[in-house]
């Protein structure tokens, strides 16, 4: 493509927009007001499909223009963080959201640090103004005591009042993401190859592998192929955010593709190509580069990873946890070679909530804890859904006692196999398919009935069978002792000959 038409190419593109901030200050509420007054449907009446994102329509109250915004409904500041993987960028614009009753929480300053940390343009939204016991004026001065200075406090972020619930100052917050994205720019080609990021994923038992997807570039069109990691799709199946079937979307839409061969990667990056050869391409590149970035220090190596996904009441907490945990690994792991440790790949404040489950891929075999802290019902359903077991606590030392019976079941076991007894067979008497009788001697240990023995032949073995019957003297037993004849049934398809061995054992695991 020529320069000029890559110009012509390159257009506004809508904000991509997240609200974050403490629990109960009012998200959920925000959100749902949004989507209920600015979502026009005049086919379904409103949203059909439960999605993780979706786009709002804003009348410009100056230029008289509709402007679209996308929302996405992310999981809370950890996981927010864990969707910049690479230094990409998931959303352009932050809310952060503060109570207006209840201040600054710690969740408002983690919040307000991963906005910072990846250096995207904030707006605050100061909640529940229509509340009798909402002090604005205190509210703007703990922000400022955290070091988040708005406009006319020391600062140049831009804030609004609000309230969620009445709807009151939401039209203002709307046309304040409007001009925040005007001025940053954000610009996207409609002409490349789409590229974004995933939202969630998950299996739906009657149409498969499903994920929601942000595109923030290019444009996907039906028949191309998606690649995520090592996860690829056809978008033979692809939806809008109000689960109507589309054949093409562009950048800043929220999509869902249905039909991957594997879950994708919560928050990992996509692309797009045209035919599954390309993709196939990229996706082999990847694992390539997943080897030499993923490989691990021997000491690492050794040891099976047991992941931790961690919401506790108080910062104290995690620290405590976190500490006893490292004793765990420490302590268990020099005593005995256990092979195992545990490592806690997310952590935070506060409830355990449906954006800590979406953070799980398929098939992860992962403890998730809540110690004093409850859990939303969106996220025991989601839970149900997943098969994922999450365990609760509010004594550390009782938590303690069970991440150790956790280590026990989960570390690998390496198999001891120990002989019990070993006899020579001294006649074959008859033969079928899947039966033998054979008579022996018993040459040390024991030979049991019902047990399952190795046949050797010269040293090595050469199949296993398992005794069905066993005779002593004419008479059935169930053992024969070192030194005895014997006459027993054996099952397998194994043939066997005189001189032959077989060994009783027991599998033991250390």
């Amino acid at each position: 493509m020529d320069k000029k038409n890559e110009e012509k190419s390159i257009m506004e593109r809508p904000p991509v927009v997240v609200i974050m901030g403490h629990i109960d200050h009012g998200k959920s509420t925000l959100l749902d007001y949004i989507r209920k007054t600015n979502i026009v449907d005049k086919e379904t009446g409103g949203i059909t499909q439960n999605i993780s994102a979706y786009e709002v329509i804003h009348k410009d109250k100056e230029s008289g223009e509709d402007r679209k915004i996308t929302f996405i409904d992310t999981p809370g500041h950890e996981s927010f963080s864990k969707m910049r993987e690479r230094g990409a960028q998931i959303a352009d614009i932050a809310i952060l959201i503060v109570s207006a009753e209840d201040g600054v929480k710690p969740q408002t300053v983690e919040a307000w640090k991963t906005i910072e940390k990846n250096k995207i343009p904030c707006i605050v939204a100061i909640n529940k103004v229509d509340k009798a016991n909402a002090n604005v004026e205190k509210t703007k001065g703990e922000l400022t005591e955290n070091e988040i200075y708005l406009e006319n406090y020391g600062g140049k972020i831009p804030f609004v009042e609000i309230s969620a619930k009445t709807g009151a100052g939401i039209d203002e917050l709307l046309s304040l993401i409007n001009i925040t994205a005007m001025m940053e720019e954000f610009t996207g080609n409609k002409e490349e190859n789409a590229s974004g990021f995933v939202l969630e994923a998950d299996l739906d038992s009657k149409r498969g592998i499903k994920a929601t997807l942000v595109i923030k570039n290019g444009t996907l069109k039906k028949g191309m192929i998606v690649a995520v990691e090592d996860s690829f799709c056809p978008t033979n199946i692809m939806e809008n955010f109000k689960g109507i079937a589309i054949n093409e979307a562009t950048f800043s839409s929220p999509i869902r593709l249905i039909g991957f061969c594997k879950i994708p990667k919560i928050g990992a990056e996509f692309k797009s190509f045209k035919n599954k050869k390309e993709a196939e391409n990229y996706m082999e590149e990847w694992k390539k580069e997943k080897k030499i970035v993923h490989s691990l220090p021997k000491e690492d190596t050794d040891k099976k990873i047991i992941p931790i996904i961690l919401k506790a009441d108080i910062s104290g907490s995690i620290e405590a946890i976190e500490k006893e945990i490292n004793k765990i690994n420490h302590e268990l792991n020099a005593t005995v070679n256990k092979g195992a440790i545990f490592r806690i790949i997310q952590k935070g404040v506060g409830p355990i909530s449906e954006s800590d489950i979406k953070t799980i891929s398929g098939g992860e075999n992962i403890i998730v804890i809540g110690f004093n802290v409850k859990i939303d019902k969106s996220a025991i359903e989601l839970a149900l859904k997943r098969g994922i077991t999450i365990s609760f606590f509010n004594i550390i030392y009782k938590m303690a006692e069970w991440l150790e019976t956790e280590m026990e079941v989960r570390r690998p076991k390496v198999e001891t196999i120990e002989t019990t007894g070993s006899a020579k067979i001294l006649k074959v008497f008859s033969r079928t398919k899947e039966r033998q009788i054979v008579g022996g001697k018993v040459l040390q240990g024991r030979i049991i009935l019902d047990k399952v023995v190795k046949i050797m032949r010269r040293d090595f073995e050469i199949g296993r069978g398992k005794i069905v019957n066993l005779e002593k003297a004419k008479t059935k037993v169930r053992e024969v002792e070192e030194g005895s004849e014997f006459g027993m049934m054996l099952e397998s398809k194994i043939e066997i000959v005189e001189g032959d061995i077989i060994e009783s054992f027991n599998i033991t695991q250390k």
